[in-house]
């Protein structure tokens, strides 16, 4: 007996036969002729593996019955189709970068509310820049890349999915022009990119709630919001991870210490000139002619800035640069006389000085009595001016003749003590010019007799 027969040997005593047919316990067992018959039937439903055997095991065995029900249900094409995802594998990260902007993870987001962001996030500091953009083709990554790139430096390495902006070789030329490794997840897996595929998410629960209007200023909102938020993880904000400080906010005001003052900020220097509300000066032109309009200082808005008004009723802000000082029309500028001029005018004027031409005085014009007796008077005040000029400079000659008698002249007193050379000079030899007269003499050691010729 072969193997086949095994399995009936082994059951021999369970085994019967009831009107022709070879049962087993309940259960009919199946000549192998029949059996894709039967299976046929068992599978008619699609009711899947376990259901097949449970349904068997009701009524029909043979030997391999198990294995046969799971083999014919592999084959069924429409089971294969419908059954479900196989068990997901296990969780592969990715190599943990350990520096700012090193790897970058891109991917769209959208069409959202008819707009299109591209969304980059930074592996190590979870760094988020988020850029509304008109389209997905490969030109306008590219637009969209190179101001970042600017700001933040060129990377390492770019992860993308496997899209036609990314896959198209003139993205594919930037990349290797910037030495950069373009890095794409496996096709229709999402998860490979699941950096970018999370901030994706994190952005479209923002941008539901900003609205649908005023993209832009909303979107920088939530970027500067998002950025200064410190990370769960590490205890700092994105901007104190990659740039080594936090970013100013206006919640930042409310401190005092923080409160801006520019007084203190602003190194005051003193101005050349200055001027006053309602000083004249002459104002910078520079629409039309003329060069410089007649002005008025208006108001002093700073060390070195004036509002000022100008005579056909304009009001302009000008630089202490643009402005020049002048005289009111109104002031009159008497010329200065010299000292001759000076001495001559005030000198008394004699009696012919006095007179015109015809004897008359030009400030009168008097004769007759009037004139001998102002004659007469003239002539008593020029006889008592030097009398008077001796009288007053008597005091000040006895006072300088008194202080010449009490302080005579003394001469400077000179040391007499004996003047000698230093004692640590007493070791070098030292040269004296003789003098013979006539211009002729020599120079002669100290220490030595008088051998040298006269030097002429």
């Amino acid at each position: 007996m072969g193997q086949d027969f095994e399995p009936y040997v082994f059951r021999k005593d369970e085994l019967s036969t009831h009107k022709g047919y070879l049962v087993w316990g309940s259960r009919v067992v199946i000549p192998k002729p029949l059996r894709q018959q039967v299976l046929l039937a068992l599978h008619e439903a699609h009711p899947g593996i376990m259901h097949m055997k449970a349904l068997g095991r009701s009524y029909v065995w043979w030997p391999g019955l198990d294995a046969d029900i799971k083999a014919w249900d592999k084959h069924c094409r429409t089971c294969q189709e419908s059954c479900p995802d196989p068990p997901q594998g296990p969780v592969q990260s990715w190599e943990p970068t350990w520096s700012p902007w090193s790897r970058l993870h891109l991917d769209f987001a959208g069409p959202f509310h008819g707009q299109i962001f591209l969304i980059l996030v930074d592996s190590y500091t979870k760094w988020l820049e988020v850029v509304q953009v008109p389209s997905t083709s490969a030109s306008v990554v590219i637009r969209a890349l190179r101001p970042i790139f600017t700001t933040h430096g060129i990377l390492d390495i770019v992860v993308t999915d496997n899209g036609t902006a990314f896959t198209s070789q003139e993205f594919q030329e930037f990349l290797e022009s910037n030495l950069i490794c373009h890095v794409r997840s496996a096709p229709f897996h999402p998860a490979t990119n699941g950096q970018a595929e999370r901030m994706v998410r994190t952005a479209k629960e923002a941008l539901q709630q900003i609205g649908q209007t005023e993209w832009e200023r909303k979107l920088a909102c939530f970027l500067l919001s998002y950025r200064t938020t410190p990370n769960s993880a590490s205890g700092c904000s994105l901007a104190e991870l990659l740039m080594g400080r936090c970013l100013t906010t206006r919640l930042n005001r409310l401190h005092p210490d923080r409160v801006l003052d520019r007084r203190s900020q602003t190194e005051v220097h003193e101005a050349p000139r200055v001027f006053f509300c309602g000083d004249p000066m002459w104002a910078g032109n520079y629409i039309g002619n003329p060069a410089w309009l007649s002005a008025r200082v208006l108001r002093v808005k700073g060390p070195m800035s004036y509002k000022v008004a100008t005579e056909d009723g304009r009001t302009l802000k000008r630089h202490i640069e643009q402005l020049r000082s002048r005289l009111p029309a109104d002031a009159i500028v008497q010329p200065r006389r010299s000292c001759s001029e000076e001495t001559v005018s005030r000198r008394p004027r004699s009696i012919e000085e006095e007179e015109g031409p015809e004897g008359l005085i030009e400030s009168g014009g008097t004769t007759g009595p009037e004139m001998s007796l102002l004659a007469e008077t003239t002539a008593a005040a020029q006889a008592s001016l030097p009398q008077a000029l001796e009288a007053a400079a008597a005091p000040a000659m006895e006072t300088l003749e008194t202080r010449m008698d009490v302080e005579p002249h003394t001469e400077l007193r000179r040391s007499q003590r004996e003047r000698r050379p230093p004692a640590y000079l007493r070791d070098y030899v030292s040269w004296e010019y003789l003098d013979y007269g006539r211009g002729k003499g020599c120079y002669v050691l100290r220490s030595t007799p008088l051998l040298s010729s006269p030097i002429e």
